[in-house]
């Protein structure tokens, strides 16, 4: 597993019973996580002073209670700098297991000696793309919803990269995908966070089950001839780190050689000691 234990501003302090429990800067927040079947005793101070908590509805959806929350706050991850908020669906703008993968992918870049193009497609509210552009590449940030990019770039201001090399584009992902390929466009390293489930801009049904390894396939066209990586993302529990391998495998290692390997990614927990599994990803690379 890769585990993102990096943080400073940000801490799983305990979980149970479908919740999670989050240090997040200054504030706590409980959150419900369907990876948290077991039920151990809340003893944790902060399950009874939190700032916020997300009650999950039966009917699906759910909705935020707030205990002196701000409507909006900043964390870190070394140079970089997250605005948060709460909103629809438990979330907060950032997902920090993905800091495991920042820290991988920033020492390729910088390691690599020369000019990189990343390609960055669900690219949400630019986690991957400052972690990229930190580290000296060139980056294409693709997402279909025109909020989450005007949110990535706040992201980038408040980091300093304002003035960075990022190409801000709200599109659909596949059909960017296509048109970069009848351009002739290529990248050396692509980065991709698929949705489990989604709707595009004209009712177009995304299943990533059906959809994710056309997408891959389209990719892999848009590889340079020496590439650096390739990244995939993944929230859906049918899609098991071994899919991810084989998937990338059956589409990169003909061409590049290289490896590749997928894990879970996690997170640690304080009051426990463990690490609570959060996605996986598939991840290819020259070496």
């Amino acid at each position: 597993m890769w585990i993102a234990d990096n943080w400073n501003d940000y801490q799983v302090i305990d979980c149970s019973n479908g919740e999670k429990l989050e240090r997040w800067g200054d504030y706590l927040l409980v959150r419900p996580d369907p990876q948290v079947i077991w039920d151990t005793p809340k003893t944790h101070k902060g399950w009874r002073n939190m700032n916020g908590h997300y009650h999950r509805s039966a009917k699906g959806g759910g909705e935020w209670e707030f205990f002196d929350l701000p409507e909006q706050w900043t964390i870190h991850y070394g140079t970089l700098t997250f605005n948060l908020k709460p909103f629809s669906f438990k979330h907060t703008g950032l997902f920090p297991e993905q800091a495991a993968n920042w820290d991988w992918f920033g020492e390729k870049i910088r390691k690599a000696g020369r000019p990189v193009k990343v390609l960055n497609l669900f690219a949400y509210t630019g986690g991957a793309t400052l972690a990229a552009a930190a580290a000296g590449a060139q980056v294409t940030h693709v997402d279909a919803s025109k909020g989450m990019v005007s949110w990535a770039k706040e992201n980038a201001a408040s980091s300093g990269l304002a003035e960075s090399s990022i190409r801000w584009l709200v599109d659909d992902c596949m059909k960017f995908v296509e048109r970069e390929i009848r351009r002739g466009n290529h990248y050396d390293a692509i980065i991709m966070d698929p949705p489990s489930y989604g709707r595009g801009p004209k009712g177009e049904i995304w299943k990533i089950e059906d959809a994710i390894h056309p997408l891959v396939k389209l990719c892999a066209q848009l590889l340079s001839d020496d590439p650096l990586f390739f990244l995939i993302n993944s929230y859906t529990t049918g899609l098991a780190p071994a899919v991810l391998t084989y998937m990338i495998s059956v589409e990169l290692l003909p061409k590049y050689g290289g490896h590749v390997d997928s894990q879970e990614i996690g997170l640690p927990v304080k009051e426990s000691g463990l690490v609570l599994p959060c996605g996986a990803s598939g991840r290819w690379s020259k070496n």
